[in-house]
Formats: C-alpha cells, sequence, structure tokens
C-alpha cells in the first residue's frame, strides 16, 4: 500500500447511457456484470481506508463513509465494514429497502441528538436555578414575615404569632439553612470564578 494518499476521486461520468441496475428479466445478469466493479471499488475503498486510517486523515474517512452511506445504496449496494484489516462485505440489494434503512438510520441519529441536547439543556437549567436559589444568604433565609426572632445564626426562635420554635421545627430549619449555605458558596465561587 502506498504510505500517503494525496487525493482520492472517484468520478463517474454521464454519457446518456444507463447507470446501474436494469430492472426486470435481465436484473439477474446485471447483478452478475456489476459484481466485478462493485469488486474493485470495495477493495480500493478498503485501501484508502486503511492508508487514511494510519494517516489520520479523518476527511478521507468521511468520504469513504459518503460513499457506503450514501452513494452506494443509491445503486443497490449494500456495503458493510468489518474489523480494521477486514475487508468490506458487499452484496447488491434492493436500492427502495437499502434507502428505507437509510432513512431509519438518519432518523435514529436525529432522534439520539434531540435527546442529547434536551439533556444538556435540562442539565444547564438545573445549574442556572442551582445557581439563582444560591443567591439568597443562608442567614437571610429566614428572614420573613413567618418569623419575629431570630438568633445570632439567623434562625427563627419566635414565629409570627409569638410562639416560640419547637427543639424539632429547629432541628428541620437547621438542616435546610444548612443546605442552603452549600448553595451560596457555591454562588460566590462560581462569581468569583467570573472575575478572574
Amino acid at each position: 500500500y502506498p504510505r500517503r494518499v494525496r487525493k482520492a476521486v472517484v468520478s463517474t461520468q454521464s454519457t446518456g447511457e444507463s447507470i446501474g441496475f436494469v430492472s426486470g428479466d435481465s436484473s439477474s445478469s446485471s447483478e452478475e456484470a456489476a459484481l466485478p466493479f462493485v469488486r474493485v471499488l470495495s477493495q480500493f475503498r478498503d485501501e484508502v481506508r486503511s492508508v487514511a486510517r494510519e494517516i489520520k486523515a479523518v476527511s478521507i474517512l468521511q468520504s469513504c463513509d459518503n460513499v457506503r452511506d450514501n452513494i452506494l445504496p443509491v445503486l443497490g449496494v449494500r456495503l458493510e465494514d468489518r474489523e480494521a484489516g477486514e475487508p468490506a462485505v458487499f452484496k447488491i440489494d434492493d436500492k427502495d429497502t437499502l434507502l428505507r434503512e437509510k432513512k431509519q438510520r438518519e432518523e435514529e441519529v436525529a432522534r439520539k441528538e434531540r435527546e442529547k441536547a434536551e439533556k444538556a439543556e435540562a442539565k444547564a437549567k438545573a445549574a442556572r436555578e442551582k445557581l439563582e436559589k444560591g443567591k439568597v444568604n443562608p442567614m437571610e433565609m429566614f428572614r420573613t414575615d413567618q418569623y419575629s426572632a431570630w438568633d445570632e445564626q439567623g434562625l427563627p426562635t419566635i414565629d409570627r404569632e409569638g410562639k416560640p420554635i419547637t427543639q424539632s421545627q429547629q432541628k428541620k430549619l437547621k438542616k435546610l439553612q444548612a443546605v442552603q449555605d452549600k448553595l451560596h458558596k457555591a454562588y460566590l465561587q462560581h462569581i468569583s470564578d467570573l472575575e478572574i
């Protein structure tokens, strides 16, 4: 195999004659006639892919994938790559079936991309909401009209009706304040990182 591939060009020139596989009674013979050409193209593509992998030529590999995924199915040829070093498998197949499978693959890829984008957006939204919650100082979070007195940590001691906060209520409020303290520290760190 050559050490470098500078350019790989596969061209088809139309001469006005039909190209591909003729339908009807002669389809079997036209498929047999086409097989040597498909075999040569498949072998050439295998060699190009092998060299492209060696030199890490991503654009050449993408062109090889384009031949497999977009060009050959239209001509009624199924080409399946195998493990590196092994030749691709090809066969003449029903064009409509190949195009239907191609459409299904494209729809599946699009669905996965949508799901990925939705998950990323949900994650970003959750992060924004967390930062927004973190803006509130834990020392100030209970300074609302629900309570009328607070200790030095900002925890309520008396509710708005003048009743003392029970120990079990104090315990719950302390836990909420500890969670808010973490959120507030993360928010302050975020602000600090933005200023750097």
